[in-house]
């Protein structure tokens, strides 16, 4: 089987980066970047972003997360830590986050290092999702291998008969990592492929500002 998308292109036009006006820390320049994503109702889920893992088979694996915090610490998602990209993390903490907001032509590259939040932390973030989220939780043992057959729906139901009226306790294997970025890559689509890209690095604490050629 042959497709050939050669002729699949498209002209981005919709804004530029302003080398020479720019935000020293890029906290702020992923601040107003977010918040125009947030702003504008033609993007689904702006939280929404790639998480690039190393596994334990020394294969890169790529799967979207949603963000659920940012500051100046770093960037912070939920999962189960007996997962795949659990495991991965625990193998190497090396990892790479991804933004793309289309409407937009905007791309926001950061590499990383993750460790576990608190538990207090993640404790506090499980007792907000939905109850039925709680449930599917514990009900799921994430990545795992399981039979074809196997009615999740039914084992969801009967849990939350058992937890009704109660609060759901967060399992240990469930919980935040927190990304602590080394460097963040700005992209912005511009005419010709003549993309901007901005990269802010970090080095002795500070932040090192560099244009990259498109």
């Amino acid at each position: 089987m042959k497709q050939d998308l050669s002729d699949k292109r498209k002209v981005y036009s919709k804004d530029f980066i302003d080398f020479q006006n720019l935000e020293l820390n890029p906290y702020e320049l992923f601040k107003s970047w977010y918040d125009n994503a947030v702003e504008a109702s033609r993007i689904e889920e702006p939280n929404a972003m790639s998480l690039a893992t190393i596994g334990q088979d020394n294969f890169p694996r790529t799967r979207i997360v949603l963000l659920k915090e940012y500051n100046l610490d770093g960037f912070v998602f939920y999962t189960n830590y007996k997962s795949e990209k659990g495991n991965s993390i625990e193998n190497s903490d090396k990892v790479c986050l991804s933004f793309f907001w289309p409407a937009h032509e905007q791309q926001i590259i950061i590499k990383g290092n993750a460790t576990k939040v608190p538990a207090e932390m993640s404790d506090e973030y499980f007792q907000k999702r939905p109850f039925e989220s709680q449930i599917g939780a514990i009900v799921s043992a994430q990545s795992s291998v399981i039979d074809l057959d196997e009615n999740l729906d039914e084992k969801a139901l009967e849990l939350q008969k058992q937890h009704e009226g109660k609060v759901v306790a967060r399992l240990e294997n469930w919980g935040g990592y927190l990304v602590s970025p080394i460097e963040f890559e700005f992209w912005q689509g511009r005419p010709s492929r003549l993309h901007d890209r901005l990269r802010y690095r970090l080095e002795n604490e500070n932040w090192v500002i560099e244009r990259l050629a498109p």
